[in-house]
């Protein structure tokens, strides 16, 4: 049943409002508050679907209660009432976020339209929200052990917060993984998710990668060229393999971080920047910030939230659901049935020493697919994944 609350300190106005709504559709569920206050309290305690606010009020005027409501409850459609002389400030709520405006005394057919397209809204709001938090099944944490919940626990904590995120393990564990799922499970998922990996990179051109350049700032920079902390303004970066990034550009990204500003080699001027750094390493970076490799500061900038992916080894138990997974989306790949693995099959893979963590068990598993028997035997794993 849609809950709708009006907020309105004029008595006469607040049976009005109350009755035709009560009356009209007697599945809507309505409750009342005398003031902005009053109004506030109950928005923070109940979950409504619509809110119908008068604009002057005394303790708290309704542009007040707007904004304060929009920081609580952002997908609750709020209209608001206004007497003639309050149509300007009226028309500029809805700049504020309002989702429309209703005039004193209210008309009974607009009342009721209003009502029916902002409830339909809020469901399309709430749906696309959900949708939004969905991950891309390209980037599926797949596990059950201890390790892997209490990273998802992490991960539906910190996604909705800017902090930053450093995430640390051996390669092949699958930080990706965690870096996305913390990007589109984010209310930044409608912006970019833009991933650099530093290793790649060459030193000398880390810096232009990272932050732009300008025409003739070195030999081969031929035009201007935005950089990917640019391309990620209002999204995300993800730093992969930060241990491999050079001090001086260590030093530029520090600054980044510091004041949400970059400059673009070649150029001093500053640009502004909105963007959540998450960043990913196999390195031991204490062992590199002791040797002169890392820059303590930008670690402890970085190091907001620590995220240890563990080796596959360690998560022994969550084997079998990733040989499952990987058999199913390889044969979809390749256009072929599912091969299935006997339990021996299985036993014989948990038992292995995965020196090459998730990445490895996945070449394995494709390898078995293609060369293996209709059923993977104990003996398929032998032949073919014997190490």
């Amino acid at each position: 049943m849609p809950k709708i609350l009006v907020i309105e300190d004029e008595a006469s106005i607040r049976r009005v409002l109350v009755k035709i709504l009560s009356e009209e559709n007697d599945t809507y569920e309505v409750e009342e508050a005398v003031d902005g206050l009053e109004g506030i309290e109950k928005i923070r305690d109940n979950d409504y679907d619509l809110v119908f606010c008068d604009i002057k009020m005394p303790k708290m005027d309704g542009v007040e209660v707007l904004e304060a409501a929009k920081k609580i409850k952002p997908e609750i459609p709020i209209v608001m009432i206004s007497g003639h002389g309050d149509l300007d400030t009226a028309v500029n709520t809805m700049r504020l976020g309002a989702f429309d405006y209703i005039s004193k005394p209210p008309d009974l057919n607009r009342l009721l339209n209003t009502v029916r397209i902002a409830l339909d809204t809020k469901v399309l709001v709430v749906e696309n929200k959900m949708l939004k938090k969905k991950v891309s099944k390209n980037y599926e944490m797949i596990g059950e052990s201890d390790a892997i919940s209490h990273i998802k626990d992490m991960i539906e904590k910190v996604a909705q917060t800017d902090a930053r995120v450093l995430i640390t393990g051996p390669n092949g564990t699958g930080k990706e993984l965690v870096a996305h799922w913390l990007h589109q499970k984010s209310d930044r998922s409608k912006g970019n998710l833009v991933e650099v990996n530093c290793a790649a990179i060459p030193s000398e051109l880390i810096e232009s990668e990272l932050f732009g350049h300008v025409k003739g700032a070195f030999t081969s920079a031929i035009k201007d060229r935005a950089g990917k902390f640019e391309a990620a303004n209002g999204g995300t970066i993800f730093l992969d393999e930060i241990g491999d990034m050079s001090l001086s550009a260590q030093a530029k990204v520090l600054r980044a971080l510091q004041e949400n500003k970059i400059q673009r080699v070649g150029n001093d001027k500053d640009i502004k920047v909105d963007v959540r750094v998450i960043a990913a390493t196999n390195k031991n970076l204490n062992v590199e910030i002791a040797e002169g490799r890392f820059r303590e500061d930008l670690y402890h900038r970085l190091a907001v939230i620590l995220i240890q992916v563990p080796s596959l080894n360690d998560r022994r138990e969550d084997i079998p659901l990733l040989i499952n997974y990987f058999s199913e989306k390889i044969s979809s790949e390749h256009g072929t049935v599912k091969k299935e693995f006997s339990d021996k099959a299985i036993q014989q893979l948990q038992e292995y020493d995965w020196t090459g963590n998730i990445r490895e068990l996945r070449n394995v598993v494709e390898r078995l697919i293609i060369l293996g028997e209709k059923e993977i035997s104990v003996d398929d794993v032998k032949m073919f994944a014997s190490k």
